[in-house]
């Protein structure tokens, strides 16, 4: 009869097991210092004891205006030094017409270091569909913005932008021998290229084709056309290159043949 009455240890219930109720009051405890110490440091945070005063611009710019950083400043910071919300912050700058990238960091005890890489515009660019006119970057990226510079303009169908850079570089040393400069070029939707001098004369270069390069029928162009020209005595306003092993010529108005 001693043996049915005692109690087995291992049923022992919850309020008999003074080990584990002391596990679950220390984790609880625990629990409770974590939130009470993340809610004060928020609480900290946000006091008005470290407020941010200036914006530091670690490198020189030559496009992005100090009216146009505190233009965006105003608007996207916000917050202490602690709570401003960098990211916000880099993507506020990164909308600026001339920023190409942006990085933003904390600068103790009341800043923010920004480091700004601008565009560099290496011309201007149209759609061949008729959009507005936009600039080309260095990296054959397109982006919106106002300049004064005199640059080429290129223009191709949407997203060639990095092609027509990569063959106006490409095209404009090969005119070297006759002295003129591209002022213009050209892709069609049928991938045919027009290239137009500084001295208005056009040249229609057509397809790239693997039997007639068009960097090859310009050279023979370059170097047959200064003497072609002196011969004749004759003033061209189109050049028709698309022929493999020649080129046409479209003479001037009468007009335009005394300019």
């Amino acid at each position: 009869m001693a043996k049915a009455r005692k109690k087995s240890h291992d049923n022992a219930g919850f309020w008999d097991r003074p080990p584990l109720m002391n596990l679950i009051a220390d984790l609880l405890f625990f629990a409770a210092a974590l939130g009470l110490g993340y809610a004060a440091t928020l609480a900290v945070a946000r006091l008005p004891f470290f407020p941010l005063r200036e914006v530091v611009v670690a490198n020189p710019l030559r496009e992005v205006t100090p009216t146009q950083i505190e233009y965006a400043a105003r608007n996207a910071v916000a917050g202490n030094f602690f709570t401003v919300n960098l990211d916000a912050v880099r993507a506020a700058f990164e909308k600026l017409p001339w920023v190409r990238k942006a990085q933003v960091r904390r600068r103790w005890p009341d800043g923010i270091e920004l480091a700004i890489e601008e565009h560099v515009a290496a011309a201007r660019w149209k759609q061949a569909e008729g959009a507005e006119a936009r600039l080309v970057n260095s990296e054959g990226e397109v982006f919106a913005a106002a300049s004064n510079a005199e640059l080429p303009l290129l223009v191709g169908p949407e997203g060639s932008a990095p092609e027509v850079l990569a063959r106006y570089r490409e095209l404009a040393p090969l005119l070297a021998p006759i002295g003129r400069q591209p002022k213009s070029l050209a892709l069609n939707a049928r991938q045919a290229w027009q290239l137009r001098l500084d001295d208005g004369l056009l040249l229609e270069l057509g397809r790239d084709q693997a039997r007639s390069r068009m960097g090859e029928r310009l050279q023979r162009f370059t170097a047959a056309h200064r003497q072609a020209t002196e011969r004749l005595r004759v003033r061209a306003d189109v050049i028709d290159l698309r022929y493999p092993n020649g080129y046409a010529m479209r003479l001037a108005r009468a007009g335009d043949q005394k300019k």
